[in-house]
This record gives C-alpha cells, sequence and structure tokens, in this order.
C-alpha cells in the first residue's frame, strides 16, 4: 500500500490543471457532486476579479475510479482551463517588472532570465483548483470515518467574527457560512469585512484575512511523536503555508500561548464513561488551548487551525519596482487578479488539511481497501477501549 500523496500540474493559463492522487485505497465511493462543489465555493467569493467569470471548474476524472469508487490505482483528475492562451504571445506578453510581493523576481533570477511569465504562470493561485480537487476526494475518505471538516474566514481588515465553533453547532455555523459572499458566518462582522474589501477595491489596493479550519471527529492518536516530520501539526502547518500568499499559521490559542502562564494553556483532562464509544474514548478536556493536537498528535479534541493570508501582490495602484531589462525604476507589472480571495483561500486551507488527515488517517489504520481500512481502525478503537489490557 502507497502512502497517500499528491502532485499537481498545470500553469495559470494553460490547457488544464491535473491532480494526481496515489495511496487511495480501493472502494471509496468518489462523491462527483461535491468536488464539483468545493471547486465551485474555490471560485466563488466578495473581492473576486474577472477570471471567476470565465472559468466553471469541474473534475474530469481521467484514472483510479470506476463505477463511481477508488480502484487503488493512481487517480487523476483534469481541470480544464477555458481561459487558455499560453502559446498566444500575445495573449500572454513577457513581464520584465516584477511585482513587490510576489514570486516574479525571484523566480526570474532563478532560473536565469527577465521574463517572469513562466515562473507566474506557475506561481499563481489559479493552481490550488487542483489541491482542492485533491483534498475533496480526500474528504470522500474522511467521511466515511465520520470526520468533517468546517472552514470560513475569520477576518478581514479590522472585522473579526465573534462565533465559537463547536461540535455541536458548527452545522448551523455551516449553513450561515453558505449564506455569506464572504464565506463568513458571522453576520456583523460580514459586512464590515465586504466593507473593507470594498474600501481597498476603491483604493485600487488589495485585502487579506485569517481564515480558520475546524476538523470533528478525529480518532485519538493520528500523527506521531517519535519524529519531526510524522508530527501532524508540522504537515498541517506545511500545507497550510504552502497556500500562495499565506504568511502564518497557528494552532488553538496559537501565539497567544506564549503571553499566557502554563496553567492558562494547558487543557486539563477528564473522563465521562457515557462518551467511551466516540473516537474520543470519553476522555474530556473543558478547553481545546491545544487545537486537538498534542505532541503531534490528535488528541480526541477538534483540531483548530488558523491562517493569515496577505493581500495579493497585484495592485490596480502599481508599487515601485524597476524593469529587468534595463535595471531602471518602473511601476511594477500588472496582471488581471482579485481584489481579496481570502473566502477562495478558506476553501483551499479546508481541502488541504483534509488531505493531511487522511494521509496521518491512512498511516495508522491503512490497508488496500476501505473495508480493510474500516476494520483495522475499529478494531484499534476496540483495543483502546479495553485500556488498560
Amino acid at each position: 500500500m502507497a502512502s497517500l500523496m499528491y502532485r499537481t500540474a498545470g500553469e495559470s493559463h494553460g490547457k488544464a490543471l491535473i491532480t494526481l492522487v496515489e495511496g487511495m485505497p480501493a472502494g471509496v465511493p468518489v462523491d462527483q457532486a461535491f468536488i464539483d462543489g468545493e471547486l465551485r465555493r474555490r471560485q466563488g467569493g466578495y473581492g473576486r476579479g474577472g477570471r471567476q467569470k470565465i472559468e466553471t471548474d469541474r473534475a474530469e476524472f481521467l484514472t483510479g475510479v470506476r463505477l463511481g469508487r477508488t480502484i487503488a490505482s493512481p487517480v487523476t483528475m483534469l481541470i480544464p482551463n477555458k481561459d487558455s492562451r499560453l502559446d498566444d504571445l500575445s495573449a500572454t506578453p513577457p513581464l520584465h517588472r516584477p511585482r513587490p510581493g510576489h514570486a516574479d523576481l525571484a523566480g526570474s533570477v532563478k532560473w536565469l532570465t527577465t521574463d517572469c511569465r513562466e515562473t507566474l504562470e506557475r506561481a499563481s493561485a489559479r493552481e490550488t483548483a487542483a489541491r482542492v480537487a485533491a483534498g475533496a476526494l480526500a474528504r470522500c475518505l474522511l467521511r466515511e470515518f465520520g470526520i468533517e471538516v468546517f472552514g470560513f474566514v475569520r477576518a478581514v481588515g479590522q472585522a473579526t467574527a465573534g462565533v465559537e465553533v463547536t461540535e455541536a453547532n458548527w452545522r448551523t455555523l455551516l449553513v450561515a457560512r453558505e449564506a455569506s459572499d464572504v464565506y463568513c458566518p458571522d453576520p456583523a462582522a460580514e459586512a464590515g469585512m465586504r466593507d473593507f474589501i470594498l474600501a481597498q477595491k476603491e483604493a485600487k489596493d488589495t485585502a487579506g484575512g485569517i481564515v480558520e479550519a475546524h476538523v470533528f471527529g478525529c480518532p485519538i492518536g493520528l500523527g506521531s511523536c517519535m519524529t519531526w516530520d510524522g508530527r501532524l501539526d508540522s504537515r498541517i502547518a506545511a500545507a497550510v503555508v504552502g497556500i500562495q500568499a499565506f504568511k502564518g499559521v497557528e494552532f488553538g490559542l496559537g501565539f497567544e500561548t506564549a503571553r499566557r502562564p502554563g496553567s492558562k494553556v494547558h487543557d486539563e483532562i477528564g473522563f465521562d464513561p457515557a462518551g467511551k464509544d466516540t473516537p474520543s474514548l470519553g476522555f474530556t478536556r473543558g478547553t481545546n488551548n491545544a487545537g486537538g493536537l498534542e505532541g503531534g498528535m490528535t488528541n480526541g479534541r477538534p483540531v483548530v487551525v488558523r491562517g493569515a493570508m496577505k493581500p495579493i501582490s497585484t495592485l490596480g495602484k502599481p508599487l515601485k519596482s524597476i524593469d529587468l531589462n534595463t535595471k531602471q525604476p518602473s511601476e511594477a507589472g500588472w496582471e488581471r487578479s482579485d481584489v481579496s480571495a481570502i473566502s477562495a483561500a478558506s476553501v483551499v486551507m479546508e481541502n488541504v488539511i483534509a488531505f493531511e488527515i487522511a494521509r496521518a488517517l491512512l498511516e495508522k489504520f491503512g490497508g488496500d481497501s476501505l473495508g480493510e481500512v474500516r476494520r483495522n481502525y475499529d478494531n484499534y478503537l476496540a483495543a483502546a477501549r479495553r485500556l488498560p489490557l
């Protein structure tokens, strides 16, 4: 059984994006409507640009699926680009004036060219559609084990959602999020977020924000403390800051833990026999400051992750730059872009986290088929409930 992994290919204005997923066991039901729905959500949100009116993202399964279920071979998904123009020089002219905050300058020097075009085509956040497809497929597996992921926009500008997310209310908040064009379940904060994004549009500027995701239903023990790269929080952190324009990630209380004494940080442990048959095995916590992860492993509480996205680097009022050919001062180049993609970013983060949870799940309970994984999962929980053995 191969370890669960994925790769993406394709350029922003190439013919298509491609996602390759390896290690998915046989027999996982593939919910095409759900996957396409996540792709549509990634295209939406207040502040998006004209590109989203051109594309209608949908995943076409080329390999690895038969009769609506995975068959253990590599799964390949293709997402066509309607706005495909890389072979037309007039449509995709060279860019010699790198944008501050973008990959333009570093990539051009790295590949020894003064044309930023090739770098920006791959560095573009258009690539995240392929990652959303991978994560949405992984969620088809997670659902079989009662594991669900809920993400939303927590803050934009000074507007911050004041909602507390719990296992009891997240589905209600999901309904509110779906009704919001900023993907925020707090109507009062949503209005402030929209106002801030609109103000940046009028100023020919851009806006970032903070997104948050909660993972419910994880059993205790996903991940490992034995190696640094086996720690689930390190994997999730890498996946989150690997999203274009993300500059920070935190779990639970995050950076606030550095400002508090230990007695106000660590989650005290209790036990409730009534919860013994749940994935938490009856272990309780009065708080979840650790964000569901201790020692790099899930501890039975919901996994809570926040990511910070910087403002998009293509501004309507360009910042100072230089011309790479002449080295003379110039305004930064311009590419069609969004004022804010924070709503889309919440969808991307939700799905890349889901993939890492699914990878950890298969490492713990791995099998060649869904049935085998299920038996391993059930046997583990049964043994854990009998402790001490």
